[in-house]
């Protein structure tokens, strides 16, 4: 079975509402030798602030020198990070070894597992075979009748904020939401509770009373605030100081609860240093949790997509954005309250885009547009698809963007959003050098020149690689003329194909050619191929550029894939001040610049 094959299998699988129970999940793992009968668990029920929880939980034993396994749901890039052992994801190949293990017992039992059970089953057998010490499960939906209820008794059973969620299946009351999720509660366990309405507590309070469990409230009044920022927060607890990566008070109640799961283990016998725990809190990585994936402009990535989530996310808002109006990109399931959602939202409105989430369940945008006038009363227009709703709410030149209102939009958003983002800041940063007038270009480029010129790696440069200008570039001729009066090689690149470049010597003035996009280049049949340890310094054109050396090209990664070959050279960007931006996104296969050179600076990191 292949990695595709498994994921075409596991997703025809639909999450089955025909009869709720364990009964599937049971006999499944029971065909496998009940992998979980083998395991550790911490098990982790709620409304909201679970997967916050148990990111955190995860980092802080991971620090302490556990083997950890995270199991959580739903993923927003790939199904691999479902299932993660010491914070990496699955491979692909051992998904699809683990998925065909499963499916040769599921294939053979009368009543065929949902998607979710089948997930489970590959989760219990990969942590075993991954041999983990102990196992943060969350739960999918509910608790008591959830497939990952078929564990033994966790170390520790975790109930966070409980909401009106599911009530189709949970329930039509907090009491009797708080009962089917507190249906993870079992003798033998700790219970460690999230601060709650009173109706909650006191349903969880009878049913440790019944299994006879020891009950621990997290108590956030023990934590005091020490400061907060776009980055993240720090507070005292106890007396020592933490800090977590992540925005908004209820963060700071959900690492209370972490740090009393953390308390309860200790007294279990689990040794879990206090700077382990630190480590692991500061270390904490979950993604779409008001994660910030751009700072200038600002652009913020949230999976809000309920009531009781939004409410946090707007008191977040204020309290970061007391004077702004926040331009919000829209992506809501139909199925969710999405009218009290947006009266929720109103208040910090500025604009909306509206996109529609990939779910059969979505609002479309158009479907969307009408309420959010309505409720919103601020200008909104929709998006055929999440990257033009990235574009335009970029575009809007009114941050910060907020992104929100279903996990079902937030994976693919952050998988479109490096792309748009860079197509984005490369015309703004185009725009910049466009506007500046003939004359003045000619000016700063004899500034760019003449500050080359004093360089030491020019002086000592024998092969130089450089470029032609077009398109408003920072001119370098008259720097060629002198390079070359003075014995140095001048190379320039020589597009192949649609993916390779070559350095080229032109052997005479007139050896030229017009080359890809309308750049001058060397005629290969009048000219020399320069090898790529022979250069020693090359200039590299680029559309936008930042203080650290980071730099946007114009789009085709000609340079970037051939710099990567020119291992001892010297490369310097040069640039207009007027292109610079705070910061350049930078792909894992982009190369820093060693130095970018202006008419008014020389960056160098």
């Amino acid at each position: 079975m292949t990695y595709e094959e498994a994921i075409e299998y596991i997703e025809t699988k639909t999450w089955s509402t025909t009869r709720l129970g364990l009964e599937r999940t049971t006999e499944l793992l029971e065909r496998l030798g009940d992998p979980q009968k083998q395991l550790r668990f911490i098990h982790v029920a709620g409304s909201n602030g679970k997967g916050s929880t148990c990111s955190m939980l995860e980092s802080a034993l991971r620090q302490a020198g556990y083997r950890t396994g995270l199991y959580t749901s739903p993923h927003l890039m790939s199904f691999c990070e479902r299932f993660q052992i010491n914070g990496e994801w699955i491979r692909p190949e051992a998904l699809a070894a683990v998925t065909e293990q499963v499916r040769e017992q599921a294939e053979q039992m009368e009543d065929h597992p949902s998607q979710f059970e089948i997930s489970t089953a590959i989760a219990m057998l990969h942590f075993l075979s991954e041999q983990c010490d102990i196992v943060i499960l969350e739960v999918g939906m509910g608790g008591e009748l959830d497939s990952t209820n078929v564990i033994p008794a966790p170390e520790v059973a975790v109930i966070t904020n409980i909401g009106l969620e599911h009530t189709e299946y949970l329930g039509d009351s907090l009491e009797k939401i708080a009962a089917t999720k507190g249906g993870i509660i079992k003798t033998g366990s700790d219970v460690v509770l999230y601060p709650n309405r009173p109706e909650v507590e006191d349903t969880i309070a009878a049913i440790c009373r019944r299994k006879q469990v020891m009950l621990y409230h997290a108590d956030p009044s023990l934590l005091t605030e020490r400061s907060s920022d776009l980055y993240g927060q720090s507070f005292v607890y106890q007396n020592r100081e933490y800090r977590i990566p992540l925005t908004g008070k209820y963060q700071l109640f959900n690492a209370s609860v972490v740090l009393k799961i953390l308390e309860v283990l200790r007294l279990r016998g689990w040794t879990i240093p206090e700077e382990s725990a630190a480590a692991g809190l500061a270390a904490t990585n979950w993604p779409a949790r008001m994660e910030m994936l751009w700072e200038e402009p600002l652009f913020f990535l949230d999976g809000g997509h309920n009531p009781q989530c939004i409410e946090a996310l707007a008191g977040n808002l204020k309290e970061l954005f007391p004077k702004k109006k926040i331009t919000f990109l829209l992506g809501i399931l139909g199925d969710k309250d999405y009218r009290q959602m947006l009266e929720l939202l109103k208040d910090s409105a500025g604009s909306v885009i509206c996109v529609t989430p990939n779910s059969s369940r979505a609002l479309t945008g158009e479907e969307l547009l009408q309420p959010v006038r309505e409720i919103m009363g601020c200008p909104a227009e929709a998006a055929d698809t999440i990257e033009e709703g990235i574009r335009k709410a970029l575009e809007t030149e009114k941050p910060p963007v907020v992104a929100v209102g279903s996990l079902y939009m937030a994976g693919e958003l952050r998988s479109a959003f490096p792309k748009v983002l860079k197509q984005y800041l490369r015309r703004k940063a185009i725009r910049g050098r466009e506007q500046l007038d003939p004359e003045k270009r000619k000016e700063y480029s004899d500034r760019i020149v003449d500050t080359i010129l004093q360089t030491e790696e020019f002086a000592c440069a024998k092969t130089i690689l450089s470029y032609h200008a077009v398109r408003a570039e920072v001119s370098l001729e008259r720097l060629h003329q002198i390079a070359e009066s003075r014995g140095k090689t001048i190379a320039y690149p020589v597009c192949l194909d649609s993916e390779t470049m070559e350095a080229r010597s032109p052997d005479h003035p007139e050896a030229y050619r017009t080359g890809a996009f309308g750049i001058r280049e060397p005629d290969p049949n009048c000219s020399s191929v320069i090898m790529p340890e022979e250069i020693d310094l090359i200039f590299c054109p680029c559309a936008g550029f930042d203080p650290h050396g980071g730099r946007i090209g114009m789009g085709a990664g000609y340079y970037d894939r051939y710099l990567k070959r020119c291992g001892n050279s010297r490369i310097f960007a040069v640039a207009f001040e007027a292109q610079k931006l705070k910061k350049a996104p930078m792909e894992d296969t982009d190369i820093s610049m060693d130095a970018v050179i202006t008419e008014e600076n020389i960056y160098s990191d």
